[in-house]
């Protein structure tokens, strides 16, 4: 009976093959788009298939003389933790892009993924497997233009990426970043993100200030009950900007040297530029 219930709801096709089996013969999978898992969320969802049993089977395929995760890897865990030796599972044979695609998806349709999961799976499908934004938009039914949003994530440096913590940093945060050049007012922006709770606006005005006059820009605190102005005072925006500038001075071939004196009052920055009038008569 169960079976038959299982196979009518998952929709099982003649390739499908339903079983109990031992966790033990059980690995997660490395192209698993989802990272992070909540502990919490893990106990819950163990206490409740203690309570109920497992409603939906796990899906995986042949992998290695044993049975590689497709999608349930919550469950899966969850009943490791309850202690269970074997878990009810479908077996189906598909290759490495089908098993992410059906993993994107599943996630997708639960809203398990956060937006930075998302985009470096899709990144995978396409640059990895070759699928274009039109097919990757048909197999997991979402739109090419949230494709492409999620995508240009990846115009961010990677050490950036991993930074952003997407319980507290949002996308529209991050998508704010992308209006900076600069890899480290992108981090200084994502500190002060954490560092003073700036919210969307906040943090769309400050990259606004950022990038149009390269200064700390003066934002309205998240407390209205303030009345004086919060003022991001922290120089390191400032100094990193100058440094920024000096390198792509020297990039594009300027004679340029910088120099910093730093003391208890005060730091001193000296930058010196060399004309080129003078290395010619130098050099004559």
């Amino acid at each position: 009976m169960l079976r038959k219930r299982l196979e009518k709801m998952l929709g099982k096709d003649d390739g499908d093959k339903i079983a109990y089996i031992s966790l033990n013969q059980i690995i997660s999978n490395s192209l698993q788009p989802r990272h992070q898992f909540n502990e919490q969320g893990l106990v819950d969802l163990a206490r409740s298939i203690g309570l109920y049993g497992l409603i939906e089977p796990i899906i995986v395929r042949p992998y290695d003389n044993k049975y590689q995760i497709v999608t349930g890897e919550r469950r899966f865990r969850a009943c490791y933790l309850l202690g269970k030796s074997q878990i009810a599972a479908i077996i189906r044979e598909m290759d490495d892009e089908e098993a992410l695609t059906v993993s994107l998806t599943e996630n997708l349709q639960h809203q398990e993924l956060n937006y930075i999961e998302e985009a470096e799976t899709y990144n995978v499908l396409i640059n990895g497997f070759g699928l274009t934004r039109e097919e990757l938009a048909r197999k997991t039914g979402r739109s090419q233009s949230a494709i492409a949003d999620k995508l240009r994530l990846f115009k961010l440096p990677e050490y950036i990426r991993r930074m952003i913590n997407p319980t507290i940093v949002s996308e529209k945060h991050a998508q704010a970043l992308l209006k900076i050049n600069s890899s480290n007012m992108q981090e200084e922006v994502i500190n002060q993100i954490y560092e003073k709770e700036l919210t969307v606006k906040d943090t769309e005005e400050l990259v606004e200030s950022l990038s149009r006059n390269n200064i700390p820009a003066e934002i309205k605190p998240r407390n209205n009950s303030q009345n004086v102005s919060m003022i991001i005072r922290d120089t390191r925006i400032f100094m990193n900007t100058i440094k920024e500038t000096v390198k792509r001075a020297r990039q594009t071939g300027v004679d340029i040297l910088m120099i910093e004196n730093d003391d208890d009052n005060k730091h001193e920055i000296i930058i010196q530029i060399n004309k080129e009038e003078q290395k010619t008569q130098a050099l004559a």
